[in-house]
């Protein structure tokens, strides 16, 4: 019985890894077109928008309220643990949708607040960051699992990075569609920024903005956007 199991998950492996393989193809050569599903859909999408510190919440603030909200829906706000602004000015945006004739706990069932680990804090030291990047990066599989978003907006914070990677390996497992909009900080005027360049270089994006004409000469595949700020 033993060789057999052995012979059969021998035989198994090989089989998986192709399988594996062919799938990341798949999703390499889909990545950057919005599923027809998606694109042609007039139902809500869950959406996930990352915040961060630094202005990036204010830059994406401003990217939401360009949203069609009535598409975009529900959408639920993602901060680090330790960002206590970031939500608070999400939650007077969403507040203000509000209308007088709309009742209002009806309005804010739209939205929904999430606070995720941050994988490190500044200062902190290189050792101990593995212990917090492993702890951030099993909760953002964990919330992407939850939401199951099928849109991601993100515009540079460091807590992006393991949301997006999470919602790329559920890609390739075949558990979700996450269409991921990466939108670079104004600030980065000549070259990207660390989370920009990762998920440029990994192709995790499906659509990456710039906001200046001579970072879209320096990343080809990239859209320039304009200012949007």
């Amino acid at each position: 019985m033993g060789p057999d199991v052995s012979m059969a998950v021998c035989c198994a492996f090989p089989v998986l890894v192709s399988l594996l393989l062919i799938r990341f193809a798949y999703v390499m050569y889909h990545s950057g077109h919005m599923p027809s599903k998606l694109s042609a859909s007039a139902a809500g999408m869950r959406s996930l928008i990352v915040l961060g510190s630094g202005g990036h919440t204010a830059e994406m603030m401003n990217v939401v309220t360009t949203l069609q909200k009535d598409r975009f829906t529900p959408r639920y706000y993602v901060a680090a643990l330790t960002d206590n602004m970031s939500l608070q000015k999400a939650q007077v945006y969403e507040q203000s949708l509000v209308r007088v004739e709309v009742d209002k706990e009806e309005g804010v069932e739209n939205a929904q607040f999430v606070q995720i680990y941050r994988s490190r804090e500044v200062g902190q030291s290189y050792i101990t960051s593995i212990a917090t990047t492993l702890l951030a990066t099993s909760h953002a599989i964990w919330i992407i699992i939850r939401i199951r978003p099928q849109v991601i907006f993100c515009n540079g914070p460091g807590t992006c990075i393991p949301l997006c990677v999470s919602a790329f390996l559920l890609k390739v497992l075949g558990l979700g569609w996450s269409s991921i909009f990466y939108i670079e900080s104004i600030a980065r005027v000549k070259k990207l920024s660390l989370s920009g360049l990762l998920l440029y270089k990994l192709r995790i994006a499906d659509q990456f903005f710039v906001q200046w004409p001579q970072l879209q000469q320096k990343y080809p595949r990239a859209c320039y956007a304009g200012r949007l700020m």
